[in-house]
């Protein structure tokens, strides 16, 4: 498996978290799942929109993370919106507990993914960012494109 992204799937991504903060620094953890929440998961059918991380008693947990019911789950059912607790170090929940308390600094799920059959979720130290910060990001976003677009269309003559 030379490749970094090899047996990688991406079950889910919060392609809004890129536009609405600062990423400073990304973590992987694993994810403490039940039953029928790993066949959903492998569906694709979670939304992490809304969803953020919090650090009590030593460990970390993700809260608002909707992972829908599995459709041919009966009574086994999970609730959608449950908090579910994440797996890693110690010493890496310490690191993360000590930067959010810095001022602005918050805990961000980016994508679920599935790594060598285990579900994974990629986590990012983040901090806000101002409408002025979007705007600017948006400007060079559409300045970049049409520079793509009018070398596309010079090498076409």
């Amino acid at each position: 498996m030379g490749k970094k992204n090899a047996g990688i799937k991406i079950a889910c991504e919060n392609r809004k978290a890129r536009h609405d903060y600062f990423i400073h620094e990304t973590f992987e953890a694993g994810l403490e799942l039940q039953g029928t929440e790993v066949k959903s998961l492998r569906a694709g059918r979670a939304n992490l929109k809304d969803s953020y991380c919090n650090i009590r008693n030593g460990e970390i947990f993700i809260e608002h993370m909707h992972i829908s019911p599995y459709e041919q789950g009966n009574i086994f059912n999970h609730d959608p919106l449950r908090t579910r607790r994440l797996l890693m170090h110690k010493a890496e929940i310490i690191k993360l507990f000590s930067k959010t308390r810095e001022k602005g600094y918050t805990l961000i799920p980016l994508k679920i993914y599935f790594k060598r059959g285990r579900a994974k979720l990629e986590l990012a130290l983040a901090s806000g960012k101002h409408n002025y910060d979007k705007r600017q990001d948006l400007q060079a976003k559409t300045a970049k494109r049409e520079m793509e677009r009018a070398l596309k269309d010079r090498q076409r003559y």
